[in-house]
């Protein structure tokens, strides 16, 4: 599909890339970013009418001075009817633009509402500070767990179940769709369809504490055959270390305290308080978009 290039992105290049509220890659945010387009032409036209009438005013003014030597102090009936006509035409118009405007939000919002489900289900958790992810199946055995990264099928919609285990959390998905909150205690969602393959970052769009800011998400759509491989990748539980330093760490890894917080498909350690640490070498990212995943990056990490 062909994607759609936001007015801001074409004026001001700096507002597009992969956290952009300019991004055009999912349904929502194609939805939203139509109707931003509606609201921004609309204001741009007023503005450019008003400062017409106004540079008008200014040279019928100058002219009515020189032609007159100063005011004069009764308005002609002719153009005091002028006046009354074009105040009632201004209002009027103001009116219908309101009108206008408000319906497009109207539909905007319903389809949006509207929006299929689709058949994957994803439950997303905020953490002090970091997002915990799994997608959901009805045989728990063909259920994904990861950490800090979101995998999507371009062209196939889904739908995330958003919580928080703490305090008030935001997921905020700019090139993909609208912001979401998470609160405690309670369960929200929201739909997307993302309408091409790319990477892309999300954000806590609520202070969620100190470290708030590097409470990032990566985001890859990729091709619905490249999202069956890596989902079937992350079924599978991780390849034991064969030996030396590898079974080292492995062994360390299990004796200390991060069995207990931290869990590992395949291995005793079943910790359920911290991410999900399966699979994490095949991550972009450190610690929710800290660092990239590097072997220098992840030992100063550890």
């Amino acid at each position: 599909m062909k994607r759609a290039v936001p007015i801001l992105a074409v004026l001001l290049p700096g507002c597009d890339g992969i956290q952009s509220a300019e991004g055009r890659d999912g349904l929502q945010s194609l939805l939203i970013g139509h109707l931003f387009d509606g609201f921004l032409l609309t204001a741009a036209a007023i503005y450019l009418l008003v400062l017409g009438y106004l540079a008008m005013a200014v040279l019928r003014g100058r002219r009515h001075r020189r032609e007159n030597s100063g005011w004069q102090r009764e308005v002609p009936a002719k153009v005091e009817r002028g006046w009354r006509i074009g105040l009632i035409a201004f209002a009027a118009v103001t009116a219908l633009i309101l009108a206008a405007l408000s319906i497009a939000t109207w539909l905007t919002d319903r389809a949006l509402a509207n929006a299929d489900n689709g058949p994957i289900e994803i439950e997303v958790t905020g953490n002090q500070w970091w997002w915990d992810v799994k997608y959901v199946n009805v045989d728990p055995s063909r259920s994904v767990h990861t950490a800090n990264e979101l995998h999507l099928p371009a062209g196939v919609p889904v739908h995330i179940t958003l919580k928080a285990n703490d305090v008030i959390h935001s997921l905020w998905i700019p090139n993909l769709a609208g912001k979401q909150d998470l609160i405690p205690g309670r369960t929200s969602d929201l739909t997307i369809k993302p309408l091409r393959t790319g990477v892309f970052r999300a954000q806590c769009a609520e202070f969620c504490g100190l470290q708030h800011a590097k409470m990032a998400l990566d985001v890859t759509v990729e091709s619905p055959a490249d999202f069956a491989r890596w989902y079937e990748a992350g079924l599978k539980p991780p390849p034991m270390p064969p030996g030396g330093q590898a079974f080292a760490g492995f062994e360390l890894f299990q004796n200390r305290q991060c069995a207990s917080c931290h869990n590992v498909a395949g291995t005793p350690a079943s910790g359920q308080v911290a991410p999900d640490l399966s699979h994490i070498a095949s991550r972009r990212t450190i610690g929710a978009g800290t660092l990239a995943m590097t072997h220098a990056n992840l030992t100063r990490w550890v």
